[in-house]
């Protein structure tokens, strides 16, 4: 039974203003001028910016905090003044924060671990911090801020309405989300996981057990409703049921899905159900977010401002054409003028790589191409509870679009870029890595090879990396290791470097702490040239340096015709 749960291709800047073509009729421009209060035009270019951000993310890789969409453009958060002059170069706007992203996933951790209730968690990355929504009171922590609510989440479900529902069994409906194939070419639609609780459930297009269109969770793996996520497939066997990449607006002329992607914080997405107002748009609150429903905690969920209602479910969310979500929940009134709607939904990415699904979309049959698989899958660097991956990018015949980290079996993260950190790991524990590439057209690549990685153990207070990093004439290298290491740095700081280059005079070493202070290791300058080896170096920090966050080390090559390589570093706090 289920439950009703009461609770871009170049890196070059764009100068040019963009604006969009006037359009005949067009239901996303048409929803969001209407649910944002903005003209249609303005609705329009704001699709062209969005999608102009989507393009400029995909290319653009750097070590950062948080991506999110503000006043048209794509903004960053970055640490370090070297990785800001990379996003301005590419485009997108810069932000320099204080946290990285390891630091802020620890906090999440950390909150979640803590034993005190929430209703939702998860990082705001416009503040570079941790927010809690709680109904009572919450301890403070130091880089988290608590909002108090007067309302729980809820997954929704519906009773019987007119128009695009389906019905598990004898049930209440939910909403179809989207059409999507498998490798053998077998019909399904994925959907929310808590409307595909029951094994083997029938499936039908009409109240009262009428006209059934397949099988719901079939075989009794296809539904997730619990930490991993709130997703679930049902199976399109029925004779005369056919899969449609249309999307249904409710009055609105029709659009057709083009592709999937990640949603951006800020950006404008709609989502389409069974329930009035049906087609209703907001905007990208937090993404990656835990959320407690009362009777399941899920994590990755993306909260928004538009408002839902019971039985919307498993309906589509989309920005632009482009498929980003599936309806779980949410708190919402739809009352006009309420200032208090928030809406849930799961990546709609997730559950197609989860069981190896193709969208299907339009446009002369869309790209049914998947990427390569992405290769050269390495260890950037490692703690007692996390672990930095890093990988060669994977091709596609039109663009990769993003990149989804699995831990085991288990969905670990989704980024746009060749690198990610996968937090809240046990110390001194062997896990194994893939990742899989997606494109636009939500084709899913083939795994990587695994890569076999052991956090350090719990009591230690040495991190490192063994990431190789290139030196070149003229350039500087730049190596991050994030520390968990509690309290402040050790008085006498030891900090080794494997390294090799022909001529160690020419090499500028310097550790750059989480606070931006500065500690020389080494200033290039002498003569004759002497090869460099790998080395150990002592620091003696400031006064309250504290030992968690990420340290760097950057090597400088400041000499013409010498070459060398940095093959890791290690740092004991």
């Amino acid at each position: 039974m289920r439950k009703a749960l009461a609770v871009f291709c170049g890196t070059a800047a764009v100068f040019s203003v963009l604006t969009a073509p006037a359009a005949a009729s067009d239901p996303v421009a048409d929803a969001l001028a209407r649910d944002l209060g903005i003209s249609a035009s303005d609705a329009r270019t704001r699709l062209v910016h969005q999608d102009r951000a989507h393009a400029v993310s995909a290319a653009l890789h750097v070590a950062d905090a948080g991506r999110w969409f503000e006043s048209g453009k794509l903004t960053v958060a970055v640490l370090n003044a070297a990785d800001a002059q990379v996003v301005s170069r590419a485009g997108a706007v810069p932000r320099l924060v204080s946290r990285s992203a390891a630091s802020l996933a620890q906090l999440v951790e950390r909150v979640k671990s803590s034993g005190h209730p929430f209703r939702s968690v998860g990082v705001d990355v416009r503040s570079n911090d941790v927010v809690v929504t709680t109904l009572g009171d919450f301890p403070a922590m130091e880089g988290v801020r608590v909002v108090r609510v007067s309302q729980p989440f809820v997954q929704q479900a519906g009773e019987v309405n007119a128009g695009d529902p389906w019905w598990p069994g004898s049930e209440s409906n939910c909403s179809v989300g989207f059409a999507a194939t498998d490798s053998g070419g077998g019909k399904h639609f994925v959907t929310a996981g808590h409307c595909t609780n029951d094994a083997n459930q029938a499936a039908y297009g009409e109240s009262g057990q009428r006209n059934r269109l397949g099988t719901s969770n079939a075989g009794g793996s296809r539904s997730v409703n619990a930490r991993e996520g709130d997703m679930g497939v049902v199976a399109v066997t029925e004779a005369g049921w056919t899969l449609s990449p249309v999307v249904n607006t409710w009055g609105s002329p029709a659009l057709t899905v083009s592709g999937s992607k990640e949603a951006l914080v800020g950006e404008a997405v709609c989502h389409t159900g069974n329930t009035a107002p049906k087609f209703e748009c907001g905007t990208v609150n937090s993404v990656n977010q835990t959320v407690d429903y009362g009777s399941v905690v899920i994590d990755g969920l993306t909260l928004t401002t538009a408002c839902s209602q019971g039985g919307d479910s498993g309906g589509a969310w989309l920005s632009g054409s482009s498929a980003v979500g599936l309806h779980s929940g949410g708190q919402s009134s739809c009352s006009p003028g309420s200032s208090g709607d928030n809406s849930i939904f799961q990546p709609v990415n997730e559950a197609l790589a989860r069981w190896g699904l193709s969208l299907v979309v339009g446009g002369g049959g869309g790209d049914a191409e998947p990427p390569s698989a992405p290769s050269g899958l390495r260890s950037a660097g490692v703690t007692s509870s996390s672990v930095s991956l890093a990988w060669d990018a994977a091709s596609d015949n039109v663009a990769v679009t993003g990149y989804d980290v699995y831990n085991g079996q288990t969905l670990a993260t989704s980024v746009a870029s060749t690198s990610a950190t996968v937090s809240g790991l046990a110390a001194d524990t062997a896990y194994t890595f893939t990742v899989v590439a997606r494109d636009a057209a939500g084709n899913v690549s083939k795994r990587s090879d695994a890569l076999s990685v052991r956090t350090s153990p719990g009591s230690g207070r040495t991190f490192s990396s063994d990431a190789d990093f290139p030196l070149r004439d003229f350039q500087v290298a730049v190596s991050p290791v994030t520390s968990s290491a509690a309290g402040s740095a050790a008085a006498s700081v030891s900090v080794r470097v494997d390294a090799t280059h022909s001529c160690s005079q020419d090499l500028n070493i310097t550790l750059v702490a989480p606070s931006g202070r500065s500690y020389p290791l080494q200033r290039y300058g002498g003569y004759p040239c002497t090869p460099f080896q790998p080395k150990a170096f002592t620091v003696r920090p400031a006064s309250g340096e504290r030992a968690a966050g990420t340290w760097t080390l950057r090597v400088g090559d400041n000499g013409p015709q010498d070459v060398g390589l940095l093959s890791g570093w290690s740092i004991t706090l």
